[in-house]
């Protein structure tokens, strides 16, 4: 398209002292996409079936060494409870995740898919590139069959979690035993051809520069290009709190900051129908800003949350408090599930 945001543009953008301006820009963007004024929430929950990690990224406070006493890999049954309570809840989704677990081979995972989609009704979005290349290398087989045979398991969806910041001079200081860009990339990438919808995300405030953020975006948007198949994209802020990197980042980023990169997201990312403005790291109020800064959709009441909660953010949400912020914000709220569908839902 050749009315795309350059990079040099979104790289002045991201210095542009007129906030108000790009946050109008942004909305414009944003009713291009959604013009019949609505935003979305969902009501879905994470689940990190394990916490034993064998990569120790310096942003998280949540992984544990294999051995640890408070290691641990929930069984089925566990899983199953906190499924229950989803749809009790009216969800109809779970994300799933945990740590890249040494030991556990792909036919784990296609036991518990399978034994998930044989008692419930329920959209799995699941694993993350590097988990994905994790049990890829334990089982000893290529990345498309490792995706295949999850999807043919009961995989529906894959979050674009492990992406952080998709520069390769980032993530080697800051998560330098975790896939590279191009591997994060090519996860993606197989899994769109296969047809597995995925989203994608940046978390940026953890050191890099403005270039560095303007890079993860072109490479993201070149994807979509490519193959079309990410749903949404969702930045948050780095959190400080109980991380080893966090003695290196001195101050966490301000409001101001999110709504700026929020706004350069939407406009730069033209390609990619859905932005996620995230209550979960920033507070429902500036959530609810977001949502005239480019942003459609305010993510999940988030019935569980152990990864970004342990490294500081302490926010929390319930359905009637993101109706609230969306209508507030001069929105129709609708529910959605995880592929944005809200069609046959409120």
């Amino acid at each position: 398209m050749s009315n795309q945001l350059s990079t040099a543009e979104a790289l002045e953008l991201f210095s542009d002292q007129d906030l108000v301006g790009l946050g109008m820009a942004a909305d414009a963007m944003r009713r291009r996409h959604h013009p019949h004024n609505v935003a979305t929430y969902i009501i879905d929950r994470n689940i990190n079936y394990t916490n034993v990690c064998t990569e120790y990224c310096s942003f998280c406070a949540f992984y544990r060494a294999k051995g640890h006493k408070e290691a641990y890999v929930h069984p089925q049954e566990v899983i199953f409870s906190k499924i229950q309570e989803t749809l009790d809840m009216g969800g109809t989704g779970v994300l799933m995740q945990g740590g890249l677990h040494p030991d556990l081979p792909i036919e784990w995972y296609e036991d518990l898919f399978r034994a998930i989609k044989k008692k419930f009704t329920i959209h799995l979005h699941v694993l993350s590139a590097p988990e994905i290349l994790n049990i890829a290398q334990i089982s000893g087989i290529s990345l498309a069959d490792t995706i295949a045979r999850l999807r043919d398991a009961g995989m529906d969806s894959i979050p674009g979690a492990g992406a952080e910041i998709l520069h390769d001079e980032v993530r080697h200081r800051i998560a330098r035993l975790k896939c590279n860009t191009e591997e994060w990339l090519d996860v993606h990438r197989t899994a769109h051809k296969l047809g597995v919808r995925t989203t994608a995300t940046m978390m940026w405030g953890c050191g890099e520069t403005l270039a560095h953020r303007v890079h993860h975006l072109n490479v993201l948007r070149q994807l979509q290009e490519e193959t079309g198949g990410f749903t949404a994209f969702i930045p948050w802020s780095f959190q400080r709190d109980n991380t080893s990197l966090g003695r290196f980042v001195k101050e966490e980023a301000t409001s101001v900051e999110f709504l700026r990169t929020l706004a350069v997201c939407r406009l730069f990312l033209d390609n990619i129908v859905n932005i996620q403005t995230s209550w979960v790291t920033q507070g429902l109020k500036v959530c609810q800003l977001g949502l005239r800064f480019g942003g459609n959709d305010v993510g999940s009441i988030m019935m569980e949350e152990n990864v970004v909660s342990q490294a500081g953010a302490n926010f929390h949400a319930s359905e009637e408090d993101l109706r609230r912020i969306i209508r507030g914000a001069g929105f129709t709220p609708k529910q959605r599930d995880t592929l944005y569908r809200t069609y046959f839902l409120n």
